[in-house]
């Protein structure tokens, strides 16, 4: 069977056309101007694929025809199941043992044995000599200069991995390789980000001119600290007061003893509706005047930022990808927050209590940027100053 020709080839009928034409003594710019195509095509064309006849070439469209039918035939044998010799090479490049200096092979780790997934997670696995398909398709070229019978593209390696139809090559041999995905995940699914959410029109520079200064309150960043056991606690910091609020991300019923549901909520607490409750609960405690809007990394908790902000009136924004500068108040309070609430430890102990607490101890400290106000103080110096700005308007 052959595939449909494209526009990229020349069709059949092209090539007959330009076996007429030449025989018509049409030169190679008249035949590209009746073929709408490019001169150097059918130079090369005619060129590659003239016989010769009666001492001088000439150009017949079943040549070239023939020659592109024989390739393009579907389906073809793949070469590791055609060549025994080029098969065991990748194998062995693949899935060798490693060997000491010495050449004496070392003893592998108990592998556990593939199961069709990915590779395991935290375990020992496969020891091998695991070439990247790539670097065996290159380096045949050296080994054997002139065997072109000894070539195969990384490609095909590829599909004799995971195409059991296009080779000879074990389906578990994909365990050598770096990263031992079970799947191969095409190029366009595996550049889409985990943070989807994030369009356009919520990234950073979208946010209002006065957010990027810290005169006006009501400019939030927002952020989680991470624990053990996939605990976590909020934070809320304001950009110009420092002032600070702490999330409360109890863990939901049935953490660590009903099975994990695909798609399902996350139970450990900090997924993203239980992620929005919260914030929306803590927001809604502010005046009108300080909700103005929000700054958070790019975390998938965020991912129901359009319903938090239907639910509260606050606008979201997210940061840029790697730039925590961009959200620096609120790094600098995580940073002062592990003083009570360290890496390495479980932080679903903590009650609402004990959060409002750590939170009244910051905001409590007097701060150098602040001119050694406190942070409760600048707070309620802006919302004098809004009170009384709202009066002077009345008025």
């Amino acid at each position: 069977m052959l595939a449909p020709p494209s526009g990229r080839y020349l069709s059949f009928e092209e090539k007959e056309e330009i076996a007429q034409l030449n025989a018509q003594g049409a030169g190679v710019r008249e035949v590209a101007r009746r073929l709408d195509r490019d001169p150097s095509t059918i130079s090369r064309e005619s060129r590659r694929n003239a016989t010769t006849r009666a001492g001088r070439p000439e150009y017949r469209a079943s040549v070239p025809q023939r020659k592109a039918e024989l390739p393009a035939r579907r389906p073809k044998t793949a070469k590791p199941a055609a060549s025994t010799r080029l098969r065991e090479y990748v194998r062995e490049r693949l899935a060798g043992q490693v060997r000491r200096p010495d050449w004496t092979p070392v003893p592998r780790p108990a592998a556990a044995p593939w199961e069709g997934r990915n590779k395991p997670r935290r375990q020992d696995r496969r020891w091998a000599s695991a070439r990247s398909p790539e670097q065996i398709s290159c380096r045949l070229k050296t080994d054997f200069p002139d065997d072109d019978t000894m070539r195969i593209s990384h490609e095909a390696i590829y599909q004799a991995l995971y195409v059991q139809s296009r080779g000879a090559l074990d389906r578990e041999l994909v365990t050598c390789l770096r990263t031992g995905p079970a799947l191969r995940v095409p190029r366009s699914r595996a550049r889409k980000r985990p943070d989807g959410m994030v369009t356009p029109e919520v990234m950073i520079s979208q946010r209002p001119a006065e957010a990027a200064g810290r005169a006006v309150p009501g400019q939030w960043e927002g952020d989680l600290i991470i624990g053990v056991g996939s605990s976590a606690i909020g934070t809320l910091a304001d950009r110009s007061t420092r002032f600070t609020m702490l999330l409360h991300l109890p863990r939901m019923d049935g953490h660590g003893v009903e099975p994990r549901v695909h798609n399902g909520p996350a139970l450990a607490g900090r997924g993203a509706e239980a992620v929005r409750a919260a914030v929306a609960s803590a927001i809604a405690t502010l005046p009108e005047q300080l909700r103005r809007s929000l700054t958070w990394d790019r975390g998938k908790e965020m991912a129901q930022h359009a319903q938090l902000r239907t639910d509260t009136g606050i606008e979201v924004y997210f940061a840029d990808p790697h730039s925590p500068w961009q959200r620096g108040t609120n790094e600098n309070t995580n940073g002062l927050l592990r003083q009570y609430f360290p890496k390495g430890t479980d932080l679903s102990r903590w009650s609402r209590d004990d959060l409002d607490a750590v939170a009244a101890a910051l905001n409590r400290r007097p701060r150098k940027t602040l001119g050694w106000k406190t942070p409760v103080e600048a707070l309620n110096d802006q919302l004098q100053s809004l009170q009384q700005a709202g009066v002077a308007t009345t008025d």
